[in-house]
């Protein structure tokens, strides 16, 4: 009995994304990829990839001291990369969207990749 030929076809979709940026556009663009060029602010996000946590729970994770913590994550809520919420005294953070978490996730698949070419 002779099977079936199974017949694979791959779609090419172009993306296209607009050459004209406005000036705004981009200085937010380079202000978040800032925001992230920190090794500090980087460690605190994939922690917060994780799901969850308080200023003390983060500074634990990510080996640096809760006031500076906190300012780092200051400065990630006002890039809208995290998001809060308290909870009697204490205020929790998360990432604040799937494109933070798509944007993190990219950049760290992307160096690894880079790193295993190069090592």
């Amino acid at each position: 009995m002779l099977g079936r030929a199974e017949v694979r076809y791959t779609v090419c979709v172009t993306t296209q994304v607009s050459s004209v940026l406005s000036v705004e556009e981009l200085q937010s663009a380079v202000g978040m990829l800032k925001l992230l060029g920190d090794e500090t602010r980087l460690r605190i996000i994939c922690a917060l990839l994780e799901g969850e946590h308080s200023v003390n729970e983060l500074a634990d994770l990510v080996g640096a001291q809760p006031p500076g913590v906190s300012q780092h994550l200051a400065k990630l809520r006002l890039a809208r990369l995290v998001r809060s919420r308290r909870e009697g005294t204490r205020i929790y953070y998360v990432v604040d969207d799937a494109h933070v978490r798509g944007l993190v996730e990219a950049v760290l698949s992307h160096a690894d990749h880079v790193q295993a070419d190069h090592g």
